[in-house]
């Protein structure tokens, strides 16, 4: 199973305040791990949401918002995907994560990613198809 494991932002990631060397240190010891394991698929960090926007549908027609955002609470700093055998093994290498700041509380969330045997019959095999054929070509580019 693949999940996506978001790290919620802060008050210091959203201000902008890049991660110390010793914290770098200690993910890429980390990310080093779950690669091993086989685990890792992707993972980055982002930009505060005041380099971001938003694109808002509403009646049929998009509008942009720039950030930045006031739920901090409610916005990512960073993401992994991962894939792994249940999600009891996700929690356990949750727990694993280097905290970013020991002082400060932050909160991980996992979310499983849809794979195309959840979307039941409405997935025809074309419909399948293509989504592979999609899939194989986003990878070509990597």
């Amino acid at each position: 199973m693949r999940v996506m494991v978001l790290i919620k932002a802060n008050e210091k990631s959203e201000a902008g305040v890049l991660p110390s060397e010793q914290l770098l240190t200690e993910m890429g010891k980390f990310n080093e791990e779950l690669v091993k394991a086989g685990v890792m698929l992707a993972g980055e960090g982002l930009h505060p949401s005041s380099k971001g926007v938003r694109v808002k549908f509403s009646g049929g027609k998009p509008t942009v918002i720039d950030g930045p955002f006031t739920e901090t609470k409610e916005l990512i700093a960073g993401f992994w995907l991962w894939q792994v055998s249940s999600l009891e093994e996700a929690i356990e290498w949750v727990k694993r994560i280097p905290n970013p700041d020991g002082e400060e509380e932050g909160e991980i969330e996992i979310r499983p990613v849809f794979e195309a045997d959840d979307f039941g019959p409405e997935l025809t095999p074309e419909l399948r198809e293509q989504e592979e054929r999609l899939r194989a070509q986003a990878a070509e580019r990597q």
